[in-house]
């Protein structure tokens, strides 16, 4: 049975890309700082009104930091489809004074398959364990003021802050979604959840340094199920 469930994610997953308009980061220039690739891949795919995707083909790109702003998209359905991994800046500086390193804001219907996230935040723990002065960090992947989100099968690693975050968001579901970073590792939250409802979180494993789910302050109607959590904090 497990079997026939992934060989039909698989062809469904081939369907998705062969039935939409899909739009390649590559066709865009992604080479040495893809971050302008990704941005006009999202402006092209937020120019239709029909269901699109966003393809990452298998490889490493690096993503200085990048904004998907959804206050213009006329798309309510778009689809980032993941094969590869996207880096963040070996310098912490370079995002740590930025809040998120992958941002979306007001975004209706984005669906993120597969993928990794690189965060590289190695370097900025030792610099907070020192106990120098050193920036906040940034959250990888975080969603703002945003609806009907779902992730499945991302891959999240060293973060300098917060994995994947969820402020003021509604329906969100999160499967399949896997968390690392060493347990010394400072203030990074697998998965935080603030202002938001109907967040569903399952099938999924984090391992980190802070906890493992954190529940903010207006967090309401969420569901977590099948968790492995480890090294971390818990749920709190």
């Amino acid at each position: 049975m497990m079997r026939i469930h992934i060989l039909s994610l698989f062809y469904y997953s081939r369907l998705v890309l062969a039935a939409n308009p899909t739009y390649n980061v590559q066709s865009y220039g992604a080479k040495s700082d893809c971050s302008k690739a990704f941005l006009s891949a999202w402006g092209a795919a937020c120019a239709t009104t029909a269901a699109a995707t966003i393809y990452v083909p298998p490889g490493r790109y690096l993503l200085r930091n990048a904004y998907f702003s959804g206050s213009l998209c006329k798309n309510t359905a778009i689809t980032i489809r993941i094969d590869g991994t996207l880096v963040a800046p070996s310098d912490y500086n370079a995002i740590g004074n930025i809040g998120s390193w992958l941002k979306f804001e007001r975004v209706t219907g984005v669906s993120i398959y597969g993928g990794t996230l690189d965060g590289q935040g190695t370097k900025l723990w030792a610099c907070k364990n020192s106990g120098n002065n050193c920036p906040k960090g940034a959250t990888s992947l975080a969603f703002y003021n945003s609806n009907n989100i779902r992730i499945n099968g991302l891959v999240s690693l060293n973060s300098q802050m917060f994995h994947i975050l969820f402020d003021g968001c509604r329906n969100a579901n999160l499967a399949n979604v896997r968390v690392s970073a060493p347990g010394n590792s400072p203030n990074t939250d697998g998965i935080h959840i603030h202002q938001s409802s109907g967040v569903t979180i399952i099938n999924s494993h984090i391992a980190t340094g802070d906890d493992c789910v954190s529940i903010g302050p207006g967090a309401s109607n969420l569901w977590i199920e099948n968790l492995g959590c480890g090294p971390g904090h818990g749920i709190r």
